[in-house]
């Protein structure tokens, strides 16, 4: 018996002016996408995005993600495309500092305006309501109320800093963020860097307010006693909790009373925190003891507020090293992170409010056991440092797709751990086997264009990025040597870069055993001009702006 089957043709069609749909939407908002693909029957459709396929369409929780590249395809006898883009423009959010200042007749001031926004915004200044030459800064010597405004296409922002003169005018109050706290051998030492003055040194001897013990109590074979710490992170502008590795605790500094107010006991040997803004978390990683044998993930919740704090042991065992995107101006929330297991080729995926698991994304494809990873809100990615299984072959970066969790391929022949500006415009990525730093920038559409390739024939042990002091929006890089005295400087808008050769050696690589920075470079705040960076026996002060060092403090070591 001879059978024949049939299979039903349909006829699609697809409008030329709708191969390519464009539907703006701000965030915040909803929007629907709709495909344009017809026929004498409705075909089924496939969305797509970086060629994903995605099980359900839902862009409630992209937030500022560039949802660009859904593709959607009528199957069947005919194949067509129609790609959607969603841009998400933000509206500006801006900060001025300082919101008040006092200053003697005839003496300078200066203000300061940061705005951020998709796209960028303009800026302009008001004085008493009237219209001002718009620049980032104003150096001014009038009374009167300065008016910021920044604008884009979706929104306006403002925000004033007011100016007074006084014939003995009270020095304007200076923020946290332009104090540096530094952790020493000796204790703690406050730091205002204008001046290059000691505010107070909190001596390794001194009590803890809560508990009377001492800031740095001596340890077993520890003669003479001293101090010591691995990571720090400031919680608000009101506390800096900061690990104290042998003692198996955290120290809480308060910043207004600059006084050691309570410690917290944690898993043995802690060796690095996160604050997570979003949910007033402080993350802890321990190592359990110096080999790393048993460590573990726990956290101190309502890190702000309340009079004792404690930790909450997550169920997270054999963690390797845990990743949480930072916040900035318009991406104020967070709702996931990502922890690493030792030689796992994989990332998981976990709710920080729940602390559990979501997701593991495997990275078995491509041989790369997850070292760090960064993050950019402009396009939704996240870039992976890969280390492979051996020495001899390190595999690139590998790039995931935040709204399909699912890994997209290899960020080019890019090698190393990436850093990523505060406003997720810029990747830098330093190749310690070559000496080359590689900067992506990364388009308001959501595509990554290599900018800058700087040859250093430097092994970078740190990097920051800088607010420019005459543009908006833009950035300087400022990165120190693992191994030698030399600080790099480079101006990401020109492309112009000075290596500084004038500090003294770094702390030795093998003399600091917490993490791979063995010299910190750490800037004083978002308008602030100043970083410090500490060599082996002494601390330097550079003047961002100038750049150039500041000054040299030769009482403080490691």
């Amino acid at each position: 018996m001879l059978e024949k089957s049939f299979a039903e043709v349909v006829q699609l069609s697809l409008p030329e002016d709708k191969r390519v749909s464009i539907s703006a939407v701000t965030v915040g908002l909803s929007t629907v996408l709709s495909c344009a693909i017809q026929g004498t029957l409705r075909p089924p459709i496939i969305w797509k995005r970086n060629g994903i396929v995605l099980n359900f369409l839902d862009l409630e929780d992209i937030n500022a993600v560039r949802s660009t590249g859904f593709v959607t395809s009528g199957l069947r006898a005919q194949i067509f495309r129609q790609k959607n883009q969603v841009p998400l423009p933000v509206p500006p959010v801006i900060l001025v500092y300082p919101e008040t200042q006092a200053q003697e007749p005839g003496m300078a001031a200066s203000l300061h305006c940061y705005a951020d926004g998709i796209p960028n915004p303009s800026i302009i200044w008001l004085k008493n309501g009237m219209d001002l030459q718009p620049r980032l800064s104003k150096q001014l010597s009038l009374i009167g109320a300065y008016t910021c405004i920044a604008k884009n296409d979706v929104g306006v922002d403002e925000d004033i800093s007011s100016l007074f003169v006084e014939d003995s005018a009270r020095k304007t109050r200076l923020s946290v963020g332009n104090m540096f706290y530094i952790f020493s051998d000796e204790g703690v030492t406050i730091l205002q860097p204008n001046e290059c003055e000691v505010r107070k040194h909190v001596k390794r001897s001194d009590r803890i307010v809560a508990s009377y013990e001492e800031v740095c109590p001596k340890g077993e074979g520890d003669s003479p006693p001293k101090c010591t710490w691995a990571s720090a992170v400031t919680v608000r502008d009101k506390y800096i909790y900061v690990t104290q590795p042998l003692q198996n605790r955290l120290l809480l500094v308060d910043t207004q009373a600059q006084k050691a107010v309570q410690v917290v006991e944690t898993d043995p040997v802690p060796v690095k925190l996160h604050y997570d803004k979003s949910h007033d978390q402080v993350w802890v990683l321990s190592w359990g003891d110096l080999g790393k044998t048993h460590p573990t993930l726990q956290v101190v919740s309502q890190a702000s507020v309340g009079e004792e704090h404690r930790v909450f042991r997550t169920q997270f065992q054999r963690v390797d090293d845990f990743f949480i995107p930072p916040t900035n101006l318009i991406i104020t929330h967070v709702r996931f992170g990502f922890i690493f297991l030792k030689s796992e080729t994989a990332v998981h995926k976990i709710d920080l409010e729940t602390f559990h698991r979501v997701k593991t994304i495997s990275l078995k494809n491509y041989s790369c056991v997850p070292a760090g990873m960064g993050y950019t809100h402009l396009s939704g990615y996240y870039f992976i440092h890969c280390q492979g299984r051996n020495s001899t072959l390190v595999p690139p970066q590998l790039i995931i797709d935040s709204v399909t969790d699912s890994v997209i391929g290899p960020n080019r022949d890019i090698v190393g751990r990436p850093y990523v500006s505060p406003d997720g415009r810029h990747v830098a990525t330093p190749d310690y086997r070559s000496g080359l730093l590689r900067v992506q920038t990364v388009t308001f559409q959501g595509k990554l264009q290599l900018s800058h390739e700087f040859d250093l024939g430097l092994n970078i042990s740190d990097l920051i990025f800088q607010p420019s002091f005459m543009e908006s929006n833009q950035y300087s890089i400022v990165a120190t040597s693992r191994s030698g005295t030399e600080l790099l400087l480079a101006n990401l808008s020109t492309g112009r870069r000075e290596v500084l050769k004038t500090l003294k050696e770094p702390i030795p690589p093998e003399s600091w055993s917490w993490n791979s920075a063995n010299r910190l470079v750490v800037s004083s705040g978002l308008f602030g001009q100043f970083l410090v960076t500490p060599a082996a026996q002494s601390l330097f002060v550079l003047n961002g702006k100038q750049r150039s060092p500041h000054c040299e403090l030769s009482d403080i070591k490691k």
